[in-house]
């Protein structure tokens, strides 16, 4: 009995591309475009986060303008006029804030871990700045990561609207809500599915 030569077998590492091939490779660059709209979309909250950050503190120096530019862009209504800066105000802007960090956050794992498992890699390997979860990220895991960021920013906003509900019919808290709990559960589904294809995959080895 002859033992087949390994290189006859299947085609040598590093052996270029037939030309059709090699363009249907190529095309994953045409993702490069998408990646550096969400940099500028990330810029763009940026520049948000500045400028209700800088509001805030304008409107704890006593500034009626900056307060009422608070009160407008997070939707805050009451009975009362508001002249000062309370403790609901600042909680809901802070909130607010935070949103804007989770989906920063979000942002930057689609960025950086979309283009190192779609289109190249980026040879961090003993970068000291190298995020912790970008060493074994791939696609799977990178759905189960998006989806729990998802649901701490549909928590922030949760949160937001029970401290704000006088200005919301039970209508809205009710959908908030059942939405929120479906975020859960397709998060749930996921990382069950992505444990299960972990376990098929660690047999077949």
């Amino acid at each position: 009995m002859t033992l087949q030569d390994p290189s006859s077998a299947a085609p040598r590492k590093g052996s270029p591309l037939r030309p059709l091939p090699k363009l249907i490779f190529a095309s994953r660059w045409l993702q490069l475009p998408l990646y550096l709209g969400l940099i500028v979309a990330q810029g763009m909250y940026v520049v948000h986060f500045l400028v209700e950050l800088m509001h805030l503190v304008q409107a704890a120096l006593g500034s009626d303008h900056a307060l009422q530019a608070l009160i407008t862009g997070i939707g805050y209504k009451t009975t009362a006029p508001i002249t000062t800066l309370n403790e609901t105000v600042i909680m809901l802007v802070v909130l607010a804030l935070i949103d804007v960090v989770m989906i920063s956050n979000l942002l930057i794992m689609v960025i950086v871990g979309g283009y190192e498992t779609f289109i190249s890699r980026m040879d961090l390997d003993g970068h000291p700045d190298q995020p912790e979860w970008l060493s074994h990220v791939n696609a799977s895991v990178l759905k189960v990561k998006l989806a729990m960021s998802i649901i701490g920013i549909s928590s922030i906003h949760l949160l937001k609207t029970f401290i704000n509900a006088e200005n919301y019919t039970d209508k809205v808290l009710i959908a908030q809500t059942a939405i929120h709990i479906t975020f859960l559960l397709s998060a749930m589904a996921i990382a069950y599915t992505d444990k299960i294809m972990s376990a098929i995959a660690e047999e077949k080895h």
